[in-house]
């Protein structure tokens, strides 16, 4: 296995990601995302967004997917308590 390949290995767990796609084929394309991997954790239709997690070398092909606008990984934001002191 070349350098390249094992580093994709251990960059391939899941992560969380919104997606921006076309909200007139909204169903198609949640079909089609979830076909190359993603697990749909949220839909708004509305919106034209969805939110799931997918192997982290598996987001060009979503990104790839016809209807698929953008695609965004999750930024998790961690707060401290309301009592901690202020940095």
């Amino acid at each position: 296995m070349s350098g390249d390949a094992m580093g994709q290995a251990a960059r391939s767990g899941p992560v969380g990601v919104i997606l921006s796609v076309d909200p007139d084929r909204f169903a198609q394309v949640v079909k089609a995302a979830r076909r190359v991997g993603l697990t749909v954790t949220g839909e708004q239709q509305i919106l034209g967004a969805l939110s799931g997690t997918i192997a982290e070398d598996r987001i060009p092909v979503l990104e790839a997917v016809d209807g698929v606008e953008s695609v965004d990984r999750e930024q998790i934001v961690r707060l401290p308590p309301p009592d901690a002191p202020i940095q």
